[in-house]
């Protein structure tokens, strides 16, 4: 679970993983200490499968890890811009390598948190979120970033059943974004969030 927290002390190891992502076949660099660091993880795959991606706009992928969803995004469609945001140092290095690696650099900014500029908004969010952070820290999490969304904005989220994806379902709509449950598969809900009204 560290790896949601710090970028780990051991040496920049690399090795490479092969992922389809909206039709195209990418490789991706990555290494250990980063949230899906070997393959393409089920949930962030289930994510990628229900739900076809914007073909212009302004994106945040919330927790970016090697940059799976950023690049993925990014390489589908041209038309849209890309903020991939992580606390893990070595992930925003990994998401920046691997957006130079498939010629969209240029569309992915990969930064930490606190180099987003608060007046950034989001046509759309996407993101496996850490979960096993603990669930006031993902509330905290959320309530952060889903106020970014323009009005007519909409995020998508992947959650593991089992790890609470029903009741953070109702939560997020009690907190005023109302959301559905777009998608169930291999154990995940898909969420589709829209932006608070309030």
């Amino acid at each position: 679970m560290s790896h949601y927290f710090h970028t780990p002390d051991e040496p920049l190891v690399t090795h490479e993983f092969d992922a389809t992502i909206f039709g195209n076949d990418l490789t991706f660099t990555a290494a250990g200490g980063v949230f899906s660091g070997t393959r393409l993880d089920l949930g962030t795959s289930v994510l990628l499968r229900e739900v076809d991606p914007p073909e212009e706009g302004h994106v945040l992928d919330l927790g970016c890890g090697v940059g799976t969803i950023a690049v993925g995004l990014a390489v589908a469609a041209p038309g849209v811009t890309v903020d991939a945001v992580d606390v893990n140092a070595r992930a925003v290095e990994l998401t920046r390598m691997n957006a130079a690696r498939h010629g969209v650099a240029e569309r992915v900014h990969a930064v930490g948190p606190d180099e987003v500029a608060p007046e950034a908004r989001y046509d759309e969010i996407w993101s496996n979120p850490p979960i096993r952070i603990g669930k006031q820290a993902l509330h905290e999490l959320l309530l952060t970033w889903l106020p970014r969304l323009r009005p007519d904005g909409v995020a998508w989220l992947v959650v593991g059943k089992n790890l609470g994806g029903d009741s953070l379902q109702r939560w997020l709509t009690d907190q005023g974004f109302p959301t559905e449950r777009v998608a169930s598969a291999k154990g995940f809900r898909v969420l589709r969030v829209a932006a608070s009204q309030a």
